[in-house]
C-alpha cells in the first residue's frame, strides 16, 4: 500500500507540534540549541546540538550558552545587517577551511535573508548554510498544466541525479529559493527561465498567484549532508495554464526532463514516494485547489489543510 496524501504531508511537516505531544515536543527540542541575535528577544531558528558542538565558534562574536541552549551572535547595540553578515560569513568560512559540514559542499553563492521581530531585516547568509542554522527559508514553486477535454494534465520534472539534494526525485514543474531583496513573483519568473525555458514575457502575462504553504521540516538522507536539521520554509505558490504548443525544456542541469502526466499519474507517484517532501506537499495543495482532492473522496482532508499551513513559531516577513 502506498503512502496517503496526509503521511506525504508529515513527511515535509516533520517537525512535532507541541499540542499534539507535549512531551514529544519538549523532547525533540533538547536536540537544539536555539539561534538567537543580541537585543533581540526571539529564537530565528534551532542548531542541532552537534552542529553546535563542531563548529569553530570565533569567540568575540558568539556566545554559547549549554544550560539554556542557545547560541547568540553577539554584535555592537548598532550593529549593521551588513555587518553581521559579514560576522556570520567570518564563522562560516571557519567551518568551511576544517571542513566541518557536508552541506557546506553545496556553495550556491546564493544569499538567505534572517528576520527579526516585525520583519525586520538582521542578516543575510549562504544559502547552503541556511540548514545549519535553521532559519526560515523563503521560495516560489510553480505547477504548469494544460487543460483539454480528458482533463487536467501536468508537467512534472525529475531532478537531475548528481543534484545533491534529491537527486531523481520528481519535482514540481518550477521551484527555487528567494534570495535576499528578491519578490515570490519575480522569483518564479527566473526559475520560469532558467529551470523550464518558460518565455519572460508569457510568464508574466499567465502565472497566477495561488497563495503558499508553510511548513517546518526535519532533513532526512536525501536532502544530502547532515540529518535532523531543522528547515522551516514558506513557500509562495503559483500556477500556470500551458498552451500545448508550449513545452517546458530544461534550461540547466538541474533536471533531466519534463513529463506531461495525467491526475491519475501523479496520484500514483505521490503514492510511491517519488516526489521530493515539499513538491509533494505543493502538488496536493494544487488538487485541493482545483476541485481533485475534497472532503468527500479524502478522510485526512482537514488534517491535511491546516498542515499545509503550519504557523511557524519564529518571526516572519511578509513580501
Amino acid at each position: 500500500m502506498g503512502k496517503s496524501n496526509l503521511e506525504l504531508v508529515c513527511e515535509c511537516d516533520s517537525f512535532p507540534y507541541y499540542v499534539d505531544n507535549r512531551a514529544a515536543y519538549t523532547e525533540n527540542l533538547k536536540k537544539y540549541h536555539a539561534f538567537r541575535v543580541n537585543g533581540y528577544d526571539a529564537t530565528l531558528g534551532y542548531i542541532l546540538n552537534s552542529v553546535v558542538e563542531k563548529w569553530p565558534w570565533p569567540k568575540d562574536h558568539w556566545v554559547i550558552d549549554s544550560a539554556a541552549q542557545t547560541v547568540t551572535l553577539t554584535t555592537p547595540a548598532d550593529a549593521t545587517p551588513e555587518y553581521r553578515s559579514q560576522v556570520v560569513d567570518e564563522s562560516i568560512s571557519e567551518a568551511v577551511k576544517v571542513n566541518a559540514f557536508e552541506v557546506l559542499k553545496g556553495w550556491r553563492n546564493e544569499r538567505y535573508p534572517v528576520y527579526g521581530p516585525g520583519g525586520e531585516f538582521l542578516l543575510d547568509m549562504e544559502r547552503c548554510a541556511s540548514p545549519l542554522f535553521g532559519i526560515v527559508s523563503y521560495g516560489a514553486h510553480m505547477t504548469c498544466y494544460v487543460e483539454d477535454a480528458t482533463g487536467l494534465k501536468l508537467w512534472i520534472p525529475r531532478r537531475a541525479k548528481n543534484k545533491q539534494t534529491y537527486p531523481s526525485m520528481l519535482d514540481n514543474t518550477v521551484a527555487g529559493g528567494m534570495c535576499t531583496n528578491e519578490k515570490p513573483f519575480e522569483c518564479i519568473v527566473r526559475e520560469g527561465v532558467e529551470e523550464a525555458s518558460l518565455p519572460e514575457s508569457i510568464s508574466r502575462a499567465t502565472i497566477v498567484a495561488r497563495g503558499c504553504v508553510t511548513y517546518s521540516h526535519i532533513r532526512d538522507a536525501r536532502a544530502g549532508g547532515e540529518i535532523g536539521l531543522s528547515q522551516p520554509e514558506v513557500e509562495y505558490v503559483y500556477d500556470m495554464k500551458l498552451d500545448p504548443s508550449l513545452i517546458p525544456q530544461p534550461g540547466d542541469n538541474e533536471v533531466e526532463e519534463f513529463k506531461l502526466l495525467t491526475v491519475e499519474e501523479v496520484r500514483e507517484a505521490l503514492a510511491r514516494g517519488e516526489f521530493k517532501p515539499n513538491c509533494a506537499v505543493v502538488i496536493i495543495d494544487f488538487f485541493i485547489r482545483h476541485g481533485l482532492l475534497t472532503a468527500e473522496n479524502e478522510p485526512d482532508f482537514l488534517d491535511i489543510i491546516s498542515r499545509l499551513h503550519r504557523r511557524l513559531e519564529y518571526p516572519l516577513a511578509s513580501h
